[in-house]
């Protein structure tokens, strides 16, 4: 195998996942071989691709960033260069960069039981590089980075203007004087639209139905009086905390009390509009974590709209004209520009052809293990956050996991893991109880969830804390086998 480069772990994806899994990985098993396979020319993953005016996160960075880095800046609502700088800092700080293979897009990875070793296969340049590896740590994210959703629109190709997807913003486009039309409702639409506003002629926002739309200040002030009086760790710590657990309430009363919960949001966006404004663009009909709810800084996107610079319709569209787009109202909206922020394409398995003993995985016909393993699937987790909370939360606790897996398997001489259910009438869930349309339209090709655990997804860190730290490897569903073969008999 002389082409194969072996490895103890391959983690996929350079990005906020990737670089904290190898971090970890460098801390808590310092001895196993590691290499990251990045498919892009840099790192940094959405980060990095993402380059629309305003992008930035839709959490506080005191939960979206790493528990081993703290964040010092002064924004907790940070801005997508500020967020790059910070992983790209991670990376080198920890001693992750040199491990990193660019232009390295993972296609495959078959298992072996008998070798028990992955091969993974990934282009580079147009020629395939191959590895080995015992743990193979899916760490790519969880959408196709190379085109984003796009809804059949009819007629798109009549309109003679500019059509822009923000998952690939084209570089210097021009807005300024401009009228823009921003199509959707979700975290990209609304950071677009008062950013775009500061400069466009008019920005309008053109949502099929209304979103949750929640503002909090930028800067988080008792984050900052903290840190000018403790060591930067322990402010960041109780800061995290803090913000962890108000949040994990704030969702709990969300289910517990959802008209309740969604009473006061749309309280909160009426006053943020002023009495001019229809809060009616505010007022979803489903309850408060049904779909997830927008965060804006500082109130940004209410600022806009009380302006004049830009609007709210609620519609749905009949055709694309050669101006702009005809509603189903019979209203028309005129567009120099046209952004489809439609939504992501989920990928599951970071979408990589995964193969067990020659067997083809259907990722759509396993059930999850603890929401980061996969039934009949050995050695192979992937990283895959809150819904409800910051997403680095959950990958944090499962790089931990993951090596806690690995210390396991070298004291216990065994090479193999795999995550097995014996009760074949288990209910099968789709792997997100979420309603928006860019899950909905890929859960029957993600893995399932069960009804109880370790196959339930739990959207709880606290209760995930424990586990994932302190509960038992050696469940009854996760089986180790394949002992080490005995050196003295070889």
């Amino acid at each position: 195998m002389a082409d194969y480069e072996h490895f103890d772990v391959v983690i996929v994806g350079a990005g906020l996942s990737g670089v904290g899994a190898a971090a970890h990985l460098r801390r808590r098993c310092p001895d196993r071989s590691f290499v990251i396979l990045e498919g892009r020319e840099r790192i940094g993953g959405t980060w990095d691709l993402f380059r629309y005016p305003g992008v930035r996160s839709d959490s506080d960075m005191h939960t979206l960033g790493y528990a081993f880095r703290p964040w010092t800046d002064a924004k907790a609502i940070a801005d997508g260069p500020t967020i790059l700088s910070y992983i790209q800092g991670a990376a080198r700080d920890e001693g992750v960069t040199a491990h990193i293979r660019l232009r390295h897009r993972v296609t495959t990875a078959s298992w072996s039981s008998e070798t028990a070793l992955w091969t993974v296969t990934a282009e580079h340049d147009g020629a395939p590089a191959r590895f080995t590896c015992r743990f193979l740590y899916l760490c790519g994210g969880y959408y196709r980075y190379s085109a984003g959703y796009e809804p059949p629109f009819r007629a798109r190709e009549r309109f003679q203007g500019t059509f822009v997807h923000p998952q690939h913003w084209p570089e210097g486009l021009d807005y300024a004087g401009k009228r823009v039309v921003v199509i959707g409702s979700g975290a990209t639409a609304v950071t677009l639209v008062p950013e775009m506003a500061k400069t466009a002629a008019h920005v309008t926002m053109l949502q099929r139905s209304p979103t949750y739309v929640f503002s909090r200040p930028a800067e988080d002030r008792l984050a900052n009086w903290l840190r000018a009086r403790l060591p930067a760790r322990l402010a960041y710590g109780l800061v995290r905390w803090r913000n962890v657990l108000g949040n994990a309430f704030t969702y709990r009363l969300s289910r517990a009390r959802p008209s309740l919960v969604k009473r006061r949001l749309v309280e909160l966006a009426r006053q943020q509009l002023g009495p001019e404004l229809d809060v009616r663009h505010f007022t979803p009909s489903y309850d408060p974590w049904d779909q997830r709810i927008c965060l804006v800084p500082d109130g940004d996107l209410f600022k806009a709209l009380r302006s004049g610079q830009a609007s709210v319709v609620t519609d749905t569209i009949e055709t694309f004209t050669e101006t702009g787009v005809r509603l189903s109202s019979g209203a028309e909206l005129t567009a120099d520009i046209i952004v489809s922020a439609t939504g992501l394409e989920l990928l599951p398995l970071n979408g990589i052809a995964v193969i067990v003993d020659e067997q083809a995985v259907d990722p759509g016909q396993v059930l999850a293990y603890r929401a980061c393993m996969y039934e009949g699937v050995p050695n192979l987790a992937s990283a895959f956050g809150y819904t409800n909370a910051s997403w680095t939360l959950k990958a944090d606790l499962t790089s931990e996991f993951v090596c806690r897996l690995l210390n396991h398997m070298r004291w216990t001489r065994r090479r193999q893991c795999t995550p097995l259910n014996d009760d074949p009438a288990m209910p099968r869930l789709p792997f997100l109880d979420f309603t928006s349309g860019y899950v909905r339209r890929a859960m029957d090709r993600f893995p399932k969830q069960g009804a109880r655990a370790p196959w339930r997804v739990r959207q709880n860190y606290l209760l995930d804390l424990l586990s994932f730290r302190t509960g038992r490897l050696e469940d009854g569903a996760l089986r180790f086998s394949n002992p080490e073969p005995d050196a003295s008999k070889t």
